[in-house]
C-alpha cells in the first residue's frame, strides 16, 4: 500500500517561512512525478507545485511563482515545499501526492495516492 506522510506545517507569523516534508513509501519514489496542494475552509482544493520524477521540471501556481519551491531528494523518497513570504490567505491545509506518470503534473486527477495533509497556519 502507497503511504505519504507529510510534515512541517504549523502556525506562523505573515512573512515568515515553512519547509513542509512528504515522506513516500510502496512503490518506486524515483519514477513518479510529486505535486503539491492546498485546500482552505469551504474553498476547493487547489494546485500548489509539481515536480517530475527526476527533479529537472517543476511547475508552480502562477500566484505562487517566488515564494514558494518545490524539491526532492530521491534517495530518501521525500519531496519538500519551501514557502516563503507566507501570507494570510496562504492558510490551509497542504497536502501531497504522488503522480501516475513521471513527468510534472497541474490536474488533481494526474495524482493517485494522497497524504493526510499537514495545516499551514498564517497570521496576521
Amino acid at each position: 500500500q502507497v503511504q505519504l506522510v507529510e510534515s512541517g506545517g504549523g502556525l506562523v507569523q505573515a512573512g515568515g517561512s515553512l519547509t513542509l516534508s512528504c515522506v513516500t513509501s510502496g512503490r518506486t519514489f524515483s519514477t513518479n512525478a510529486m505535486g503539491w496542494f492546498r485546500q482552505a475552509p469551504g474553498k476547493e482544493r487547489e494546485f500548489v507545485a509539481s515536480i517530475s520524477a527526476s527533479g529537472g521540471r517543476t511547475a508552480y501556481a502562477e500566484t505562487l511563482k517566488g515564494r514558494f519551491a518545490i524539491s526532492r531528494n530521491n534517495a530518501r523518497n521525500t519531496v519538500f515545499l519551501q514557502m516563503n513570504s507566507l501570507k494570510p490567505e496562504d492558510t490551509a491545509t497542504y497536502y501531497c501526492a504522488q503522480g501516475a506518470i513521471a513527468t510534472v503534473a497541474t490536474l488533481e486527477a494526474r495524482y493517485d495516492y494522497w497524504g493526510q495533509g499537514t495545516q499551514v497556519t498564517v497570521s496576521s
